[in-house]
């Protein structure tokens, strides 16, 4: 007995310190819970309504590098009351959605692409009338969400869409990845509380580790290379059947015993015989616009001794938010990085943080003694002071170019600065001079910024979150930055009349995969294309005979990839910072290539009155978790106190109801105050540290509303000081801000001009929640400037 309560003492203690951001299944409706996913409850009941996704399937056709999917998804209402069901589900990041359709029994509905708002509108509109119908939603560009409104008993509702994207072979292999379940993802934000509907869906239910998914899995790929010969399929993921039926086409089929395999992505990776790439100009013939995608096979890698003399610039942060492990761990790649080089390259280090200094005004040769000076310089930095990327960037690409070499600009930050829209630009303006790569150091890096830049870049991000991680990552950085296959590479489009190119400008060629150009053309097929560059210590040259190009039907998703490419680069600079101008170009080319985007949606509605009394009840899909994620993804530690108390991820709160009725042997009244403690802290928790403490603004902005403004975006300011008081105590002080303010409200120019605050990782983040506001603004008014006092209590 007296086991058992030193058992029941430690389960009470647990819940004490258990996460408060774990919630139950079917929670109270005044629950303090956030929007953290939680589990879901099984139950045999009659009355809980039944799971009404039943399968989900895929048929994927490849025809040369273009991949066209058509996903099923089945839902079927096994229960006694009228169903809505909402379904999370997962995307490739490449994926252009152009196409959905809903069918109920003999009744096929074809979906409209509309704006976001308007859509969700319709469809709510329809489901109180009683009609049925389905929203597909972007919620990422790699996750969806479909809702299927009033689905009646025994109904089946099929709900098809349609995607396309291009495959691009590193190191000659070809991979296709269907994702099959999103990951559960983490949230603080309370239900209610500043959660804008986009971001609801993170709190969807999960099942516990290892439950098979309760829904159906099928897919089968139908592979023609176009015409060359395919040497090897292999699927790493899944058992499949597989079947050779030339020998440029092949058919990969589910095996039976996979028909639960739901629960991890799907990969299909091939190789073409010989190592060839599919290379050549596509071309696709619109009734209003033309498109092409050229795809050129570079070179194979040179041997070492052809290799061009190379420049590396290395930039490195040693601002504040650096000093400790990251930027040991930068001393430890730049020692890898450099060290490795060969007498004729040359390189240079830019250290930076609130200003910057270089190793050397020209580049170094990579001798034995200039790099023991570099690697000497590199030791002695500590860390300190704030995060000015952009002033670095740009000494970097303002130094003299050496004649003949081959430039690589490596940059090594946690990537907290406020400048991402200006580094995106500079980059994406100076591919053509400076290969750029990018490391993200830290446990909890920028990846916004850094992910962005390698995009921008057209590179691969290279994160390390862990000090062991550091040789391994630079040694994968050096292998694929040390031979490239194809340097200074310049198109000549001669006499083919093309327009909206992307990208811009084409980077060095590191790995053995194509180099990809998407655009627009108009006018005769005539003409000769030709594509120049460097490789190893030789001249390369490849051309292509328009005119032998021919339009084709199977080439029609061209007009998807151009537009879905054009969006992507437009997004990564809206998740940063959403600017109107851009949001309306995302929204136009979502409606006019029918498109899903973060602005634009897809909706069908039936006709039909099919439900005439009544509500129905949703029920939202409860997904499996990924296979060899364990149930602490998902609301944490909580996870045990489920199988030993039978309490579903529950908050503290309700676990502490749930025990109350125990016979705990502690009694009631402890197990009270130990709650009443937690609240007493929760409550604590909330107090905010930060308040307004004087405005000054100049004529054209009413003072009132800048006040208004402010406090409405002061919980999210006061949560960057609260993630710095966990780790040190925050002192009283204030700090002050100047804004300018532009015509249209946006901010023109931001700084700080008193000292209260020595923390360059606090102020970037207090910057970048000031930069999302938008002020309102007298007409006629061209700028405005705006002083703001924050006291800490």
């Amino acid at each position: 007995m007296k086991q058992k309560h030193i058992i029941l003492i430690f389960l009470i203690i647990f819940i004490r310190i258990s996460p408060v951001d774990t919630v139950l299944a079917k929670p109270e409706a005044n629950s303090d819970r956030t929007l953290s996913p939680y589990f879901w409850v099984k139950s045999d009941d009659p009355a809980v309504d039944q799971l009404p996704l039943k399968s989900t399937s895929a048929k994927v056709n490849i025809s040369g590098v273009i991949a066209n999917v058509i996903v099923t998804q089945v839902y079927k209402n096994t229960g006694n009351r009228p169903l809505e069901a909402v379904y999370v589900f997962p995307a490739s990041t490449r994926a252009a959605v152009y196409g959905m359709k809903m069918t109920i029994g003999e009744r096929t509905i074809t979906a409209k692409i509309r704006k976001r708002e308007e859509a969700r509108q319709d469809y709510q509109q329809a489901k109180q009338m009683g009609k049925s119908a389905s929203l597909l939603e972007q919620h990422r560009p790699n996750v969806f969400q479909m809702n299927v409104a009033n689905i009646l008993p025994q109904d089946i509702i099929r709900v098809e869409l349609k995607y396309t994207e291009l495959l691009i072979s590193t190191d000659t292999i070809y991979e296709f990845v269907y994702p099959t379940v999103v990951g559960p993802r983490y949230s603080e934000t309370p239900v209610g509380q500043q959660a804008p509907p986009s971001e609801r869906w993170v709190e969807n239910p999960y099942l516990h580790q290892g439950e098979a998914p309760p829904y159906e899995f099928d897919i089968t790929v139908k592979l023609a290379a176009g015409g060359l010969p395919i040497q090897k399929v292999t699927c790493p993921s899944h058992s499949v059947d597989m079947h050779y039926i030339s020998p440029d086409s092949a058919s990969v089929s589910l095996h039976h015993d996979e028909r639960r395999g739901g629960n991890r992505d799907f990969i299909l990776k091939y190789r073409l015989a010989g190592g060839k790439i599919k290379t050549g100009l596509l071309l696709s013939d619109g009734e209003n616009e033309q498109f092409f995608l050229l795809m050129v096979q570079p070179p194979k890698r040179v041997i070492e001794s052809q290799i061009p003399p190379r420049e590396y610039i290395f930039i490195v942060d040693v601002s504040g938010s650096m000093h400790g492990f990251p930027l040991d761990v930068s001393k430890k790649l730049l020692k890898d990085l450099i060290g490795n080089l060969r007498p004729i390259d040359r390189f240079n280090v830019l250290l930076f943080a609130g200003g910057s200094s270089m190793l050397s005004e020209k580049s170094l040769s990579a001798t034995p003694n200039n790099v023991v000076h570099a690697i000497n310089v590199i030791e002695r930095q500590r860390g300190g002071g704030g995060t000015r990327l952009l002033p670095a960037l740009n000494r970097a690409l303002s130094l003299p170019e050496a004649e003949g070499y081959s430039r690589t600009i490596v940059i090594a930050s946690d990537g907290y600065v406020s400048v991402e829209e200006e580094v995106f630009d500079l980059m994406r303006n100076h591919l053509g001079k400076a290969n750029m790569f990018v490391f993200g150091i830290g446990s909890s890096v920028n990846r916004h910024l850094i992910e962005g830049m390698a995009r921008i870049g057209m590179g691969e991000p290279f994160i390390v979150l862990r000090p062991e991680e550091a040789a391994v990552k630079a040694k994968q950085f050096r292998k694929l930055i040390q031979s490239p296959v194809l340097t200074g590479i310049e198109l000549d489009f001669g006499k083919f009349d093309v327009f909206d190119v992307e990208p811009t400008s084409i980077p060095d060629v590191m790995a053995h995969r194509p180099v990809i150009v998407f655009g627009k053309w108009r006018g005769p097929l005539r003409g000769e294309l030709k594509i120049r560059g460097i490789s190893g210590d030789h001249d390369f040259i490849q051309k292509i005979n328009v005119a032998d190009a021919k339009p084709k039907d199977s080439h029609a998703a061209l007009r998807y990839l151009w537009a879905r490419y054009r969006i992507g680069i437009l997004s990564d600079y809206n998740r940063l910072s959403a600017r109107d101008d851009r949001i309306e170009e995302v929204t136009r080319l979502g409606l006019l290539y029918n498109l899903l985007t973060a602005y634009t949606s897809f909706v069908a509605v039936d006709s039909r009155v099919r439900l005439k009394d009544g509500q129905a009840t949703t029920v939202t899909q409860p997904l499996p978790l990924p296979q060899g994620v364990s149930d602490y993804a998902v609301g944490g530690q909580a996870t045990t106190m489920n199988r030993i108390s039978g309490v579903m991820a529950a908050a503290p709160s309700a676990v502490h109801r749930e025990i109350k009725g125990k016979d705990t042997g502690l009694g009631a009244g402890k197990i009270e105050r130990y709650a009443a403690q937690d609240s007493a802290a929760e409550a604590e928790a909330r107090k905010p540290l930060l308040k307004v403490a004087n405005i000054t603004v100049g004529k054209g902005v009413s003072k009132r509303s800048v006040k208004k403004l402010l406090e409405k975006q002061l919980p999210e300011i006061d949560a960057c000081y609260k993630s710095l008081a966990i780790n040190r105590p925050i002192s009283k002080h204030s700090v002050v801000f100047e804004m300018m303010i532009d015509s249209s409200g946006n901010i023109a120019n931001l700084k700080m001009v008193n000292k209260g605050m020595n923390d360059s990782h606090l102020a970037d983040c207090i910057m970048r929640h000031l930069k999302k506001l938008q002020f309102p603004i007298e007409e006629g008014k061209k700028r405005v400037r705006i002083i703001v006092k924050f006291v800490v209590k």
